[in-house]
């Protein structure tokens, strides 16, 4: 690991010698100078990590030079005119710290070693904090789709609307709907996601209700639920098509209403929350098949919002690329970029898993290229040819016994494999084909034991 450089500006040539050797013993890579001019030449082509700066030198006040070189490096000021006054001065205008002379070498090791580790997490904190204020919750990209979503969300953000998201799987519509809240009067609250996936229905109602004490087995004493945590702020229902009907049956009557009754409860209290949904399938065909509510439908969709796949963006891709690579770990060792063959290489590729399925495509190829700045198509485990109008033969006949009349769930394993084998196991694909959410296939193929592929 490269040693800190540390400059000392001193005009007393013992002092200096002496501070130059222990900081080197110290382990630090320690140059010296003994005038403001020859510094300001140093400080440029060394680009030292810290400064130790003499408060009088013959040509400089070295308090008055903070403001100038405090910015770009942390400086110790040092001086033999100890004063409050002085000291006080000297950190208002920027210093990190303040040493007297005679210098006890001590003292020295430990504030050198303290403004070293306060410039390193300031650091840290500002590229942090660049991370966060470049609003989270900006679409990258400035494709017409884009535009029109981003149009979109404008536009409904400061109601109190309920919307729906539409899109497939990996677009985004959580972060379209953070932007909703983000532009929203809402946007001081919580903002609640809720995975309408992952929970059993009894469970479900229980999170996203509350339930009272007594309500069930285990349920020793009350529990507020997601509601309520969101209250003031926006309740995000993720994949909302996959909730069984009972639990449909009370969110529509929050909607409606804009009361919730708790698990076991006999009490009605008021949902003062914004609820933005997001599904993957077409409620809309789900409820003209009875599978979903149509009036929930109904109501869930007064304000319809479709985030379109990264095919039909393909101008934003490689702007997303460099989003992922700019925010990559390594981005604060090695700036990479990516190569023209590896853009054309994005662009020309379809994104069935959408933005999810580039960001992994990207955080990989930042593994594989290593310490090399360049990412090439060499570092990009997506096909060469484009998926665009490329067609696929057309799938085989399940692979079933009809003399042992097979039963309903092995016709679906068999059909489960198959989707599974042609498409090499990309759950978001299989997905896509059976017309349910990448959840649910996972669920089928831990069901049916047929691995991860």
């Amino acid at each position: 690991m490269k040693r800190p450089r540390i400059l000392v500006v001193e005009d007393d040539a013992l002092l200096n010698q002496l501070l130059v050797g222990q900081l080197n013993r110290m382990g630090y890579d320690t140059i010296g100078a003994s005038r403001w001019s020859q510094a300001q030449a140093l400080i440029e082509d060394a680009e030292p990590s810290l400064v130790i700066l003499d408060g009088r030198l013959p040509d400089a006040d070295g308090i008055d030079l903070l403001p100038q070189i405090g910015s770009q490096q942390p400086v110790i000021i040092l001086t033999a005119y100890a004063s409050v006054q002085n000291a006080v001065r000297a950190i208002k205008l920027g210093a990190a710290e303040y040493l007297v002379k005679p210098v006890n070498l001590d003292e020295l090791e430990l504030v050198v070693k303290r403004a070293l580790d306060n410039a390193a997490l300031r650091r840290e904190n500002q590229y942090l904090k660049s991370r966060i204020s470049a609003d989270p919750f900006a679409m990258i990209g400035s494709s017409p789709g884009l535009a029109a979503v981003n149009q979109q969300i404008d536009a409904v953000a400061p109601s109190d609307m309920t919307v729906l998201i539409q899109g497939e799987s990996g677009v985004g519509k959580e972060l379209v709907a953070k932007a909703i809240h983000a532009r929203s009067l809402r946007a001081g609250r919580t903002f609640v996601p809720v995975d309408c996936c992952t929970l059993q229905r009894q469970l479900f109602e229980s999170e996203l209700f509350g339930h009272e004490k007594g309500a069930f087995t285990g349920a020793d004493k009350l529990k507020k639920g997601l509601i309520e945590g969101a209250e003031g702020g926006t309740l995000f229902l993720d994949e909302i098509g996959e909730i069984e009907p009972a639990v449909q049956a009370k969110l529509l009557r929050v909607l409606e209403t804009g009361r919730f009754r708790r698990v076991g409860g006999t009490k009605d209290h008021d949902a003062n929350v914004r609820i933005v949904a997001a599904t993957n399938r077409d409620l809309a065909a789900l409820s003209r098949q009875g599978g979903f509510r149509a009036d929930l439908f109904y109501r869930l969709s007064a304000f319809l919002l479709s985030v379109p796949p990264l095919r039909e963006r393909r101008p934003d891709i490689a702007e997303i690329a460099r989003h992922f690579i700019r925010n990559h770990s390594f981005s604060r060792r090695i700036e990479k970029s990516l190569t023209t063959a590896a853009v054309a290489r994005l662009e020309g590729y379809d994104w069935p898993g959408n933005i999810r399925e580039l960001k992994n495509v990207v955080e990989r190829a930042i593994i594989l290229s290593g310490e090399s700045a360049a990412i090439g198509v060499e570092h990009l485990a997506i096909a060469a040819a484009p998926a665009m109008g490329v067609s696929l033969p057309a799938l085989a006949s399940v692979p079933v016994d009809l003399t042992v009349e097979p039963s309903l769930e092995e016709v679906k394993r068999q059909y489960l494999k198959l989707l599974l084998d042609r498409y090499d196991g990309h759950r978001g694909k299989v997905a896509r084909v059976l017309g349910i959410s990448e959840r649910n296939t996972y669920r089928l193929i831990s069901k049916f034991d047929l691995g991860m592929g």
